[in-house]
């Protein structure tokens, strides 16, 4: 058995059930170029490359790539690229594989001490989207994160987080995962989800200031909205500008849908510019 590597955050999925639905969620085709980031001993990888028209890996650690080249290395549809996801430049290594871009779809089992940066590699920021973007993203990611990410309006888990991953794409949660799918078992559950990148029929006009809006409404959780956003608009103004938008002053910052979220930030222009 391969031995894993803590500073790595190395945990093998060994559930065959778990490794059928990841691959349901990806719908993947024939003509698919797939990204698998932290391919580990390769479980999941021999599941995507038969179905699709390449598959690129990156994984990190450099014993795992050499036991991966080893058994896969032959592959004609497999390409595994050594480095770290977070800063590897994958469009020029891969300009001179023209057969493997352009990566369409991203399908993996992250590491879960790097999900923020991951998400932000693969889907960007409200204010700087991914361009051009992934048709689908599935990821297997600490649960607690997962739940975050799809959290409805007016639940505990509906944050900073859910708005920005809401507003870049349609956000699924397909499946609960134990930790004892895996090897060694992680000291907490996981999910499965998938992203699918998209614009919204309404979209936002200065991306930059939702962004800042997000962040600021959702800095103190206990506070009503009005209450973060004083810092950087004084507080009667801001009331008069949410009863116009019919937002009761009183609200808190998980209450407001996406859309709510839009029409704030469209709008916050026109407060601005009265003062």
């Amino acid at each position: 058995m391969t031995r894993t590597r803590k500073r790595f955050a190395q945990h093998w999925l060994r559930n065959e059930k778990v490794l059928t639905k990841i691959i349901q969620a990806a719908q993947l085709q024939n003509s698919d170029h797939i990204l698998e980031i932290g391919p580990g001993t390769g479980i999941l990888t021999r599941r995507l490359i038969p179905h699709v028209q390449s598959t690129v890996a990156v994984e990190l650690d450099r014993d795992l790539c050499q036991r991966l080249a080893k058994q896969l290395g032959n592959i004609k549809n497999f390409l595994l690229l050594q480095g770290d996801i977070l800063t590897l430049d994958l469009t020029t290594q891969l300009q001179q594989f023209s057969k493997f871009q352009p990566l369409n779809k991203v399908v993996a089992n992250i590491p879960y001490n790097i999900t923020a940066p991951i998400l932000e590699r693969l889907l960007g920021t409200i204010a700087h989207p991914h361009h051009p973007p992934y048709n689908t993203i599935v990821l297997l990611i600490q649960k607690e994160v997962a739940q975050r990410i799809v959290a409805k309006p007016k639940t505990k888990a509906y944050g900073a987080l859910s708005v920005g991953m809401q507003y870049l794409a349609h956000c699924e949660y397909i499946c609960d995962v134990s930790s004892k799918a895996f090897d060694p078992p992680p000291k907490v559950d996981s999910g499965v989800i998938r992203l699918t990148p998209r614009s919204l029929k309404t979209p936002v006009t200065n991306p930059q200031q939702l962004e800042t809006l997000v962040k600021v409404g959702f800095a103190n959780r206990r506070k009503m909205l009005r209450n973060n956003l004083k810092s950087i608009i004084d507080d009667d103004s801001l009331i008069c500008f949410l009863e116009k938008l019919n937002i009761n002053p009183q609200t808190r910052a998980e209450e407001l849908n996406l859309e709510q979220w839009v029409i704030l930030s469209n709008n916050w222009t026109t407060l601005n510019g009265n003062h």
